[in-house]
């Protein structure tokens, strides 16, 4: 007798517990991300934790949610946007801005094709191949990033690929594995719309720290894309908090690979902007040679880096 007791006892405490953990899943509507300063609510929040992947393939929300021109809700993160399509049966009514569709615009491709590493998912819509296929295959495939719009593509000195709803990029100083990356769609496609600028701005959130560095963002360029074969390059390197405020006096390192090898270095700090420059002067490049640049920058032992390149055209 005491034991079915017992028995009964344990499956009602084991019942009383599971119950009170999917009693607060339900009602978790709403999540701060620090590392941009903005709210995930409701059906948007519901969505991006369902994908296993979420800050991989959408990344952070870089502003609230609010009413679009023509009336949607729609939310911004780096590498998406977010619908809400009220009309639409529950479950489906979030749904993906076509950026990739919405932002291509072709520079002509490139020529990189291989049947035996290359798959196609529509009659008319190109191949994926290489590692852009092992990633689109991991990663969600057409459900997730829509169909092909183009093949390989150079936009910005970057191989590129476009899908309906997305762009993948080779980031070739990646550690190996990585070098397939989301690009951040989200944001470009924020300023092609002419949004207004003060939804990026980050906001207070309850019981949290403000003005506290978490993490940085590290972003280079370069003021020309291609060069002469003996000329001069300035790099810019811009720091940014996980608000994406402008981060000052960030120690920078620069190292430059050349094609033959060899490396340059130079330590810069970054102004008030979170901006800092390096000068570089070369001659006698190889031609067509393509010119990395590894960017490190550090703030009280917070670290993020990035990488950049340009051209030895003629």
């Amino acid at each position: 007798m005491i034991r079915k007791y017992a028995v009964l006892i344990i499956m009602i405490c084991l019942l009383s517990t599971n119950w009170a953990f999917v009693h607060a899943q339900q009602i978790e509507t709403s999540k701060f991300f620090s590392e941009t300063g903005h709210y995930v609510k409701g059906d948007f929040l519901t969505f991006y934790n369902s994908s296993t992947n979420a800050t991989f393939v959408y990344g952070y929300p870089i502003t609230e949610a609010f009413t679009s021109k023509d009336g949607v809700t729609i939310q911004y993160f780096q590498r998406a946007r977010f619908e809400y399509r009220a009309e639409l049966p529950g479950g489906q009514r979030v749904q993906l801005t076509s950026l990739g569709q919405a932002t291509f615009v072709s520079t002509g491709a490139v020529n990189i094709n291989s049947p035996a590493a290359c798959q196609t998912y529509s009659k008319n819509s190109p191949a994926v191949c290489f590692a852009f296929l092992e990633f689109f295959e991991k990663y969600g495939g057409t459900a997730q990033f829509g169909y092909p719009l183009s093949g390989f593509e150079y936009h910005e000195n970057v191989l590129v690929q476009y899908f309906e709803k997305a762009r993948l990029e080779w980031q070739p100083g990646k550690p190996e594995g990585q070098h397939v990356v989301v690009s951040d769609l989200g944001r470009i496609y924020f300023e092609k719309l002419n949004e207004d600028p003060g939804l990026l701005a980050p906001v207070k959130a309850d019981n949290t720290t403000q003005n506290q560095i978490k993490s940085i963002h590290v972003r280079a360029f370069v003021l020309k894309a291609v060069t002469l074969n003996t000329d001069s390059q300035l790099i810019y390197i811009i720091v940014q908090d996980q608000l994406l405020q402008a981060v000052a006096d960030a120690k920078c390192s620069a190292v430059v690979h050349w094609q033959d090898g060899r490396t340059d270095s130079n330590t810069i700090s970054t102004n008030f902007s979170g901006i800092g420059l390096m000068a570089l002067s070369f001659s006698n490049q190889p031609y067509g040679s393509l010119v990395y640049i590894d960017a490190t920058c550090v703030i009280k032992e917070i670290k993020g880096s990035t990488t950049t390149s340009f051209r030895i055209w003629y």
